[in-house]
């Protein structure tokens, strides 16, 4: 559960308008879970304070019309001194109330010029960003399943094993038989793995190839309870993607799917890399190992890092790596993967095109 939804469901409970089973879950999950009570306690005071400050704002505006009144009326003057003995009464009465939002406002700015300052030296010193989610800790974990329980109280449970992941990224089907494609370093040094499709069922998966020199690494969902999946509509083409060629990808920076569109705005990577294409989009941590795809539903790259330094610069590893790691595998390992050859999604609305890919498009999880 993303941060604004827990304070959502934090300022629904302190306003009563949560209904009693949602009440009742909510008030059972505070009481199991001290970090999220915590979090209740903290927001609950922020937005008291918020409310004493607009109570306070309120204060200083009635008693500036209240004074260009009687001014205006000719009780007072601007410089009379019973007026002034009125606002330093109001002063005197009213000056704790003002120091505490003073103060929380100094914490609020002393807090968020600490994260700018860390931000901005970090920045620095990383040029290139691998685009994997791997912040996601315990209280994470919690907050996911929380989400997963408040949206769909009422519907069956998917399939889900008992997992605690540590990162979360991307990664897409190149055989329906379970093969999948995602970047080496997002299962870099990963003792297990599970992939997610949209409707939540997870599947543990096991690495069958990765390649740290071309970024890329298969997969194999070795879950007994995965089926088949036929007629996966894309296609990898084996020539190269044109300059300015509009481009859009699927992936998890979040826990559910989200669209990006750009366009390739280089043929090669960072610092000419041959292997790698330059493309204009958003993408945030959790894209790597997501499908670039071009208006004809081709398959022209696979999403594996960003330049910290500059807005919208992300590169792509090229389709046709894609090739050699499949003829790698069958090399090394006797496992013949058959990638898709007729293209499904040329010629249909983009709001089309999304709908048939997301069901081929998972969530990575390892720890």
């Amino acid at each position: 559960m993303e941060d604004n939804l827990l304070f959502d469901a934090i300022e629904r409970y302190r306003n009563n308008q949560m209904d009693e089973k949602e009440k009742l879950f909510f008030e059972e999950l505070k009481k199991n879970n001290p970090e999220i009570d915590q979090m209740v306690a903290e927001h609950s005071f922020f937005l008291d304070e918020l409310e004493r400050m607009s109570e306070q704002k309120k204060l200083r505006h009635n008693l500036k019309e209240a004074e260009s009144k009687l001014i205006n009326e000719g009780l007072i003057s601007g410089s009379n001194g019973k007026a002034k003995a009125k606002i330093i009464y109001l002063w005197n009465r009213y000056r704790r109330t003002i120091a505490v939002a003073a103060a929380i406002a100094c914490i609020v700015s002393l807090s968020t010029a600490t994260v700018i300052s860390k931000y901005s030296e970090t920045k620095k010193e990383a040029v290139i960003t691998p685009l994997v989610d791997n912040k996601l800790n315990q209280f994470e974990y919690k907050l996911n399943e929380i989400e997963h329980k408040l949206k769909d109280a009422t519907t069956a449970a998917p399939v889900r094993p008992k997992f605690k992941a540590d990162f979360r990224a991307t990664g897409f089907l190149i055989d329906g038989r379970g093969y999948l494609i995602t970047n080496a370093h997002v299962v870099e040094n990963a003792k297990n793995l599970i992939v997610e499709n949209k409707k939540g069922d997870q599947f543990y998966a096991q690495e069958v190839y990765s390649n740290p020199a071309t970024d890329l690494a298969i997969l194999k969902i070795t879950d007994t309870s995965f089926r088949q999946v036929n007629g996966l509509p894309y296609t990898f083409p084996k020539s190269a993607a044109e300059l300015a060629e509009p481009i859009f990808t699927l992936g998890y920076p979040r826990e559910e799917v989200v669209y990006g569109e750009g366009y390739l705005s280089a043929k090669s990577g960072y610092y000419g890399d041959t292997t790698s294409y330059q493309i204009s989009i958003s993408a945030n941590p959790g894209n790597s190992g997501g499908p670039v795809i071009n208006k004809n539903g081709e398959v022209i790259g696979i999403i594996s890092s960003k330049e910290t330094n500059a807005d919208g610069v992300v590169f792509a590893i090229k389709s046709q790596n894609i090739y050699d790691a499949l003829r790698q595998v069958k090399k090394d390992k006797g496992i013949t993967i058959k990638p898709p050859t007729v293209n499904t999604l040329k010629g249909f609305a983009r709001v089309k095109q999304v709908k048939k890919l997301e069901d081929f498009v998972y969530k990575v999880k390892g720890n």
